[in-house]
């Protein structure tokens, strides 16, 4: 008894039951066979079995659906779109190979067929799907290392514009996470919503440009020492200026109009409601309220009720009305990321 079990699997269609009898004949020692005797069997099986399928062999004319109509059906749809599919059927004729392989086709085999022929395309094709697999497995891996290096990046220079300001690095943690979980009950997508966590790691980049006498003045600024304090929203545009990628084009918006208020009295631009882009005004509210429950050398910590409080307050003057009401349903995720992401005690401060 022989010890090999065949890993892939091929669906033969064909409404012929002979046919099918003969390519099982010729593949099915290498390969698991599958097989409809109709275009909607196959369709059932192709659906209900996707994962599992590494090539479908195809008679092109057959009653009810033909092979074309299942090939389209087969190419619609995203799970299945990349199956490869061979057709094999007596019309050869050149035009209509060319059709069947502008649908989509990976090869055309003329009727009658020689098994040592459909062997060796076969084979072809099951190894160039395992080769794009792998190499579709290697792009997905890079493309993971790559955005965890930007996102690596982007920590990194927050942080350090974070530390110039007394900040322990936890204040952005925690506004990045709150800032997806308001994005997403907005209802924004998941992919964009996390883009837009990362970019909101940089509301504060242009800190770095502030000269230490006006960020680290313990007491009350003078009008002067405001004015340049706010400037850390246009120095941040500038740092991020020239970004052609979706992430540092989102940070350059958050860093230009966080401070923003939907009344029209924030600053710099003095935008008002929808004037300010969606990511300003979700980091506004995230970074408030993140600040008002966080302790301060000049300040004490507020509880979430009196933060809380301070969002309905200015619901509609500082903040989008919608997005405090999103932001208060959602209390207890609030919670829990401020508390699971709470400030780490100093090392220097603990008792030996």
């Amino acid at each position: 008894m022989s010890d090999f079990f065949p890993n892939e699997t091929i669906l033969v269609v064909d409404d012929e039951p002979a046919n099918i009898k003969t390519l099982a004949a010729a593949l099915g020692d290498r390969y698991r066979i599958l097989a409809a005797t109709s275009g909607a069997q196959a369709l059932d099986i192709v659906f209900d079995r996707f994962w599992e399928l590494d090539l479908i062999l195809m008679d092109v004319q057959m009653p009810g659906l033909s092979g074309y109509d299942v090939n389209a059906r087969v190419r619609s749809y995203t799970k299945t779109a990349d199956i490869p599919i061979i057709f094999i059927t007596s019309r050869t004729d050149p035009g209509e190979e060319a059709m069947g392989l502008d649908m989509g086709a990976v090869d055309y085999i003329g009727k009658p067929f020689h098994p040592v022929t459909v062997r060796a395309r076969v084979k072809t094709q099951i190894e160039l799907k395992k080769h794009k697999e792998y190499l579709d497995d290697m792009v997905a891996v890079r493309t993971q290392e790559l955005l965890q290096a930007r996102e690596d990046i982007v920590m990194r220079l927050a942080k350090a514009a974070e530390t110039r300001d007394n900040e322990t690095g936890m204040h952005i943690i925690r506004l990045s996470k709150l800032c997806e979980m308001l994005a997403r009950a907005s209802g924004m997508k998941r992919t964009l919503a996390h883009t837009l966590a990362t970019a909101s790691l940089l509301h504060d980049v242009g800190k770095i440009g502030i000269p230490d006498n006006i960020l680290l003045k313990p007491g009350k600024h003078t009008d002067e020492e405001r004015a340049i304090m706010k400037t850390h929203t246009t120095l941040g545009g500038e740092i991020l200026a020239g970004g052609d990628n979706d992430l540092l084009i989102m940070a350059r918006r958050i860093a230009l109009t966080h401070h923003e208020r939907w009344d029209g009295t924030g600053y710099p631009n003095g935008l008002k409601g929808d004037e300010i882009p969606c990511e300003g005004r979700i980091t506004s509210v995230c970074d408030v309220f993140d600040a008002l429950t966080s302790e301060r050398p000049y300040k004490r910590a507020w509880s979430m009720e009196e933060a809380a409080a301070f969002l309905r307050e200015n619901s509609g003057s500082m903040f989008e009305p919608q997005l405090v009401d999103l932001f208060l349903e959602n209390v207890d995720q609030v919670q829990t990321i401020i508390s699971v992401n709470r400030e780490e005690p100093d090392p220097a401060l603990q008792p030996c």
